[in-house]
């Protein structure tokens, strides 16, 4: 097993190798804006430094979100068109689970990512590997009574410390976690998720509804 893992939803563009055993090579850098040109280079540097070719890939690891429109897209795209060209199958993660994962926390806690308009992309942990709730959208104020008094994670979770006082690491996801959990999951016999983007909402940029038609005399 060779898994090639990646994730955009977040700030971070992120991108790891997992042997099945292990993660062998990772490379993450947090930059918003340029997740299209940051993601590919990442793929050379993280084959490059484990001595892989992309040929031996095995399977495509990707996070599904949720996330921006853009951003998410973005890695999604990619983890497409890597599984359709080198034939390979190709699993979606949600982006939260591997946040969770990768804060190894043993009792019930929530992660929070930055959704932007002062809202944050969350859900509810029993464990770093049980999610109790569906991923959803909302303003930290309305989360008040659902998550009191417990830790968060993420990078949401840390933007308002009034509703998460608890908050702390890891910030953004990690493809290494990912990787990880994602190869853990197959190494049990569970179905991951399809390759589909988890929006939660609808994107900025829209068709104007009432705009006026032009036709030719």
């Amino acid at each position: 097993m060779l898994l090639l893992a990646l994730d955009t939803a977040t700030p971070a563009v992120t991108v790891a190798l997992h042997d099945g055993t292990d993660v062998i090579a990772s490379s993450s850098q947090v930059d918003a804006r340029r997740h299209g040109e940051l993601l590919l280079p990442a793929v050379d540097r993280v084959l490059d430094r484990a001595g892989r070719r992309l040929d031996a890939v095995t399977g495509i690891v990707v996070g599904v979100g949720p996330g921006p429109y853009t951003g998410l897209r973005v890695g999604l795209m990619t983890a497409e068109t890597f599984g359709l060209a080198l034939g390979v199958p190709v699993h979606g993660v949600c982006t939260l689970d591997g946040l969770a994962y990768a804060a190894d926390l043993d009792g019930p806690f929530v992660v929070a990512t930055d959704a932007r308009r002062k809202e944050v992309y969350w859900a509810r942990y029993a464990d770093s590997r049980t999610r109790l709730t569906d991923p959803a959208v909302d303003r930290p104020a309305d989360l008040a009574g659902q998550v009191a008094g417990l830790p968060a994670v993420g990078a949401g979770a840390l933007l308002y410390p009034d509703t998460f006082p608890r908050a702390h690491a890891p910030e953004h996801v990690s493809a290494a976690a990912l990787a990880a959990l994602a190869a853990e999951r197959l190494a049990a016999g569970e179905e991951l998720l399809a390759p589909r983007p988890l929006y939660l909402r609808r994107p900025d940029a829209q068709v104007p509804r009432n705009y006026k038609v032009v036709t030719p005399r």
